[in-house]
């Protein structure tokens, strides 16, 4: 196997797969590449036997043949040699893969493609398009609220929910929710769930264009999903649970409803963020007569109060939630104005953009 290929042409597929690829496993073929040339098409994937991704590269020049190499090591050589170099990877005996540019020489260890795991080819139940803005704000508008680690491994992922007409996803980590949806052409669906694992999200998101009508074609069975886009693949394993259903922790009865610039909020909650509590985060919002006050103190004493104009002529209502639960929302929302739905002290608030409720965030209260 000789692979001849611009340093820049090899380097952008590397950073795609390498996501994907472990830097602890327990089978050392994990951390590797794997790298096959068949008539001038270059193949790399990445795997940690959950998730996999694919990219290829045409008009590349060498001999045909495959191999697995150290994904990290490969990408920083990559990485490290100057723009427009052109590299010549070769396989010598004794399992060695010789990477050549310029004056520069590195000789790695290689370890056999047919060891390699990858997932197998699958029976798909639902096959459809979506653009990639449409794919990439429904994770994007979620995803932060995707629970780390939770012993309800269900939470550990992003929830689609696929429709006719509409596709909806939700994220909770159980101290808050978010909630977003697109419409689509009809393709035939019922209503289909699927839980896709944290790091499949996080991946996907990485090579989606949030500004592209591109399409991207989705793939879906009971264990796994598949979305493809020109020379990339995505494959990966499913969560096997049952998400909560998002529709009963939404409060229905909030009777108190604050129109707010969210330019301004981020603004006034980033500087009452600066000092509370290091560990908590709480911050504390009291709204009355067109005035949103936020309060913050932590445990040195020390204290910051700020406040801002809003629309609101209902009762005082004073409430406590984590900074960065609200912050984190507010961000993603992407709207000039939000409407800020609230109850009592001792319930979730609800926020979404004023003029539209395609996206939706709850967050739990918190005592300060």
């Amino acid at each position: 196997m000789n692979i001849n290929i611009q340093k820049e042409t090899l380097e952008a597929p590397l950073s795609q797969v390498i996501g994907v690829v472990e830097k602890r496993q327990t089978l050392p073929i994990l951390g590797n590449v794997y790298l096959q040339l068949n008539e001038g098409e270059l193949t790399l994937v990445g795997s940690d036997l959950e998730t996999e991704i694919t990219t290829r590269v045409n008009g590349v020049s060498g001999e045909n043949g495959k191999t697995t190499v150290s994904a990290r090591k490969l990408y920083d050589i990559c990485r490290s040699l100057p723009k427009e170099s052109q590299l010549s990877l070769a396989i010598e005996s004794d399992n060695k893969m010789v990477v050549k540019a310029g004056k520069s020489r590195f000789t790695l260890q290689t370890l056999s493609a047919e060891d390699y795991p990858r997932l197998e080819e699958t029976q798909w139940r639902h096959e459809f398009s979506i653009s990639q803005a449409k794919l990439s704000n429904l994770l994007t508008r979620t995803s932060f609220s995707m629970a780390q680690q939770d012993v309800r491994y269900f939470l550990n992922g992003l929830l689609l929910e696929i429709h006719d007409d509409h596709i909806v996803s939700v994220a909770t980590d159980g101290h808050r929710l978010a909630k977003t949806q697109v419409q689509v052409d009809p393709l035939g669906i019922d209503m289909v769930q699927s839980i896709v694992p944290r790091k499949a999200v996080l991946e996907i998101g990485k090579f989606l264009d949030a500004d592209s009508d591109e399409p991207v074609a989705v793939k879906l069975n009971a264990s796994h999903i598949s979305i493809a886009s020109g020379n990339f693949l995505f494959i990966s394993k499913l969560i096997d649970g049952r998400f909560p259903d998002y529709e009963k922790v939404i409060p229905a009865n909030l009777d108190k409803h604050v129109i707010i610039l969210r330019a301004n909020l981020i603004e006034i909650l980033s500087r009452a963020a600066i000092l509370s509590n290091e560990k908590f985060r709480g911050v504390s919002l009291k709204v009355e007569n067109n005035i949103l006050e936020v309060r913050s103190h932590n445990p040195d004493q020390e204290h910051a109060k700020d406040e801002m104009e809003v629309e609101y002529s209902g009762p005082s209502i004073e409430i406590g939630f984590n900074v960065n639960y609200l912050l984190e929302a507010l961000k993603a929302c992407e709207s000039e104005g939000i409407d800020l739905g609230l109850l009592d002290p001792n319930t979730s608030c609800t926020f979404h953009a004023a003029d539209s409720d395609d996206t939706l965030y709850l967050i739990m209260p918190m005592r300060l």
